[in-house]
């Protein structure tokens, strides 16, 4: 089933005062329902495989010795699939992956980046303050929802998970996302990437949906992959590029801070020892972001959502090497690199000021690991 916008009506004055009302009385129960959460796909009428899961592998990360001790800080529980850290880095071996799934729900309305259906809900954004705005103006004979949360508050979750499932919205019904806002803006390469894409997305703040598509795509799987390589191939399309041997991706002050006191001199350093392009995404735009990545057989940079830049379109076989600080250790990027058939490595700084720095010679001697 292909999209069809034509299946979005504005809603009449009658019907917009009715589902408006309707809306308000859904979001009022839940609200003064002292229940334990009740999530809005468990409210389905149907739910099925859309593709299968199956058998990954996750090698061993690749690092100097030492490293783990210096980590004085780990971020486990936000990424799925919620292994720790240290254990994935120790290589996780063959791992199973679910099946990724699709959902649907009817008679769904959605209010200020938050779906609501009886006394169940689904936040597509971070939760909305007391008093949203209650308006539904639209009206969908059947939509699909692939933006998340988590997709909608970081920019490197958005490209690397809600993006991949543009694709089986498309396919679902009417591909549906939140409209921007005040407290969430658009991110702001969001729309030049899209459009490399060929995402047509339809950004709502309220709507009724007679039928709603939701889906689990958080899986790892085959589909997955293909679906993630498939929109680095967009990218690449539209640049030419040769292999060369890296590119450091500065980070900066953006986003939660991880401030790498030395990043200059280790960009510079790799730029003159190695041969690596350097590129600061917060002051380029797309197309010579993707010009500037492609091809590269190693991305070097502090451990972050810039990194997706250079992970869109590195090849199989290609190499990540995530700059760590040792408050903060994340291991996000390694299930996407063992899905992806590349390898993954790390280096941990140490702290200073209010930051951290790393050590150009465990950076190189890292390098060194990497297979050639």
């Amino acid at each position: 089933m292909e999209s069809d916008v034509s299946e979005i009506s504005t809603a009449t004055a009658g019907n917009r005062k009715k589902w408006t009302l309707a809306a308000y009385r859904n979001m009022a129960r839940k609200r003064l329902a002292r229940k334990a959460e009740i999530n809005l796909k468990s409210l389905a009428v149907k739910s099925w495989d859309i593709a299968p899961g199956g058998i990954s592998h996750s090698p061993p990360a690749i690092f100097l010795p030492g490293q783990m001790e210096r980590v004085t800080g780990w971020e486990a529980k936000r990424f799925y699939p919620y292994e720790h850290p240290a254990r994935t880095m120790e290589g996780l071996g063959d791992v199973v992956q679910g099946p990724t799934r699709g959902y649907l729900v009817k008679d769904v309305w959605l209010i200020d980046g938050a779906l609501y259906k009886d006394n169940a809900s689904l936040w597509l954004s971070l939760k909305p303050g007391m008093f949203p705005r209650i308006l539904v103006e639209n009206e969908i004979e059947r939509g699909a929802v692939y933006c998340t949360q988590n997709g909608n508050t970081w920019f490197g979750t958005w490209l690397m998970e809600d993006c991949p499932t543009y694709s089986l919205a498309c396919d679902e019904g009417v591909p549906v996302t939140t409209a921007p806002s005040a407290r969430f803006p658009l991110f702001t390469q969001a729309l030049a990437y899209e459009d490399w894409f060929g995402m047509k997305p339809v950004r709502l703040n309220g709507a009724f949906f007679h039928e709603l598509v939701l889906f689990d795509d958080l899986s790892n799987n085959r589909s997955r992959h293909l679906r993630f390589r498939t929109m680095g191939e967009k990218l690449l399309s539209h640049v030419s590029y040769e292999s060369h041997p890296g590119v450091f991706i500065l980070r900066g002050g953006d986003g939660d801070l991880r401030f790498l006191r030395n990043e200059i001199e280790l960009a510079e350093h790799l730029r003159k020892s190695r041969g690596f392009r350097i590129i600061d995404p917060l002051k380029t735009d797309v197309p010579t972001i993707v010009a500037t990545c492609a091809g590269a057989q190693t991305v070097v940079g502090v451990e972050g959502s810039q990194l997706v830049h250079g992970v869109n379109v590195l090849q199989p076989g290609g190499s990540l090497l995530a700059l760590q600080p040792p408050n903060r250790f994340v291991s996000y990027f390694k299930y996407l690199t063992d899905r992806d058939h590349q390898n993954f490595g790390f280096v941990v700084g140490a702290p200073e000021g209010d930051g951290f720095k790393i050590d150009i010679q465990e950076l190189e001697r890292t390098l060194d690991l990497f297979p050639s």
